[in-house]
Order: structure tokens, then sequence, then C-alpha cells
């Protein structure tokens, strides 16, 4: 039996106040991105320093990136509706997989870039000038970062949240920079701008590599981690009337956490007291679980199925031996 599949109160919209806060989030992301493009760009030209331009490169991938999570946010804050009863929550893990594109291509640009330098070393023209662009980077990164993770903890985003890290690194690339260009400016040690090249394309690289694989995670449905699996069957078990739970399969897409799972109740109840069991278990998870849209099915105690997909995982979690019966 299903309670409340598509409950209104999944669609954070635009207009709420955590929709309100995810387009601010985005907006100044797409706004330090594009400041950082034109200060890089001129301090490259002038300096001609390799770790700039990968730090310049960097900037306009964040440009594109944060563009890209804009119109995901945008989109995955738009309410079910007909065609999308679960929603629009995929926009996120899309614009995901569509950033570690963009940022592989640009690490392998930096690894050729870095490796025709490392054979034609050059010293490096007006140091300081690079040197203080990257400050004001790091100033406007923090700035940045720090509404960030303002608004994550007020909306849980997963695509914001992935911003956030993203540019967290950036700060510490941004440091890596500063100190390529003082050893190459002041302790002429050309060699340090392409070699520093080098290391800041491998992390790029890295960080595509986990934005990917968490993109596809989503995308796939893959279940929650074992430990928030181990806590829906807790709050659902602590109901007195409740048996035993079974069946559970969850998913995460966007803001919303979807979780079914089927109950065990005692063969004599009517059908109105297990509906109100039932019901009181789906608050129960939903204040456990905020934004989650919960489907329970009901079953008299006993009962054994054939159509269990997950009796292995709930014989490890304690569940009845018996439910494996033919499967085994």
């Amino acid at each position: 039996m299903s309670l409340d599949e598509t409950p209104a109160r999944l669609a954070l919209g635009t207009d709420t106040p955590e929709g309100r806060l995810m387009r601010q989030a985005t907006y100044a992301s797409v706004g330090v991105a594009g400041s950082l493009i034109l200060i890089k760009l001129l301090a490259w030209a002038l300096t001609d320093s390799v770790a700039l331009l990968s730090s310049l490169v960097d900037s306009t991938l964040d440009a594109m990136a944060s563009l890209v999570t804009l119109m995901a946010v945008r989109q995955a804050l738009v309410p079910a509706d007909h065609d999308h009863r679960f929603g629009h929550g995929k926009a996120e893990p899309l614009a995901g997989l569509a950033q570690a594109a963009f940022i592989t291509g640009s690490g392998l640009f930096l690894v050729a870039e870095a490796v025709q330098r490392l054979g034609r070393p050059a010293p490096v023209d007006n140091g300081p000038l690079g040197i203080a662009v990257m400050v004001i980077s790091i100033a406007l990164t923090l700035g940045l970062v720090a509404f960030q993770r303002h608004v994550v903890k007020k909306t849980a985003s997963v695509a914001i949240t992935a911003d956030s890290v993203h540019y967290t690194g950036d700060i510490l690339l941004n440091g890596a920079v500063i100190v390529s260009l003082l050893l190459s400016a002041y302790g002429g040690i050309t060699v340090a701008d392409p070699l520093f090249a080098l290391a800041i394309a491998a992390y790029l690289i890295h960080n595509a590599w986990g934005i990917g694989r968490e993109a596809l995670d989503l995308l796939m449905d893959r279940e929650l981690p074992e430990e928030e699996r181990q806590r829906i069957l807790e709050v659902v078990r602590a109901h007195p009337e409740v048996i035993d739970a079974h069946d559970l399969r969850t998913r995460s897409s966007g803001l919303n956490t979807f979780i079914q799972v089927h109950v065990e109740m005692p063969r004599d109840l009517s059908l109105l007291a297990a509906h109100d069991i039932a019901h009181q278990v789906q608050r129960d998870l939903e204040r456990a679980f905020p934004n989650a849209d919960v489907i329970i099915h009901q079953d008299p105690a006993g009962l054994v199925e054939p159509h269990h997909v997950d009796h292995a995982y709930d014989h490890r979690q304690g569940g009845h031996p018996e439910r494996n019966a033919g499967f085994e």
C-alpha cells in the first residue's frame, strides 16, 4: 500500500527559502568565476607563466561548470509534474558528468602545455603581478566557499556541495601557483613553473574522476550508504507494532531521497489499524530523513513471498531466516 506517494512538500521550488538560496549560490559562483577569468587572463598575458595559465584554464572551467550547475539547479528545483512524478533531481548528476568531461579535457590540455614547457624552460615575467592576482583570487574564492557552505548547510544540495568542494580545491591550487611564481621569478628555478602545472593537471583529472563517479552513482540509482540503510531499518523496527522489515530499496535524486520498504505487522490487525501504523512509520522516517519520499508496503507476519530481491541484506540485518526459503 502506498502512502502519500507524491507529497507536495518534496517540491522545493524556486520560491522557497531553500530554492532562493540555491539560486543565489549559483549566481555567486558564476560571478566569481567570470571575474577571475578576466584578471587571470590579463596576468597570464603579462607573465607568460604556464602555472598561471593552468589557473586561468581552471577558472574558465569553473565558469563553465558553474553555468551548468546553475541550469541544473534551476531544473532540479522544478516540482514533480505529470510527466516527471519523481521530480527533476537527475538534472544535478547530469550536470556533474558534464563538469567531469570539461575538467578532464582541460587537465589533458595542461599536461601537453607543461610537457612542452619542460623541454624549453623560460623565466616568468612580472612575478609580483602574478602573485597579486593569485592573492585576489584566493580572497574571492574564500568568500564564495563560505557562502556555498552556508547554502549547503541549509539545503544539502548535491550540485552546490560538489561546486563548493571544487572551489575549495581551487584555493589550494592558487596557493600552489603562488609558490611556483616565487620559485621561478625569485629563485631562478624555471622548471618549477611547468612542474607545478603538471601537478595541477593531475589534481584536476583526479577531481573529475570523483565528480563523474558520484554522478554515475546517482544516475544509476545506487543504494544509500550502508549506515543509512541500517538507520532506516532501525527507525522502522522501533515502532512497537512492527515485527520486522525487509525488501528495503533506496535511492537519491537531487534533494530528495526515495525509500521503499516492506513492514511486517501482526496478522490479526484490521486494515485501518495497519494503515495507521504504516502512516506513523512513514512520519518517523520523514523526520529522520527530511525530504524523503517514503512508500510502505504492509505484510502480515510470517508471510513468505517469492519476489523478495534483498533477502540476503535483510538476513544480515537480523531479518527472519525463513524469508530466504526457496532462494538458497
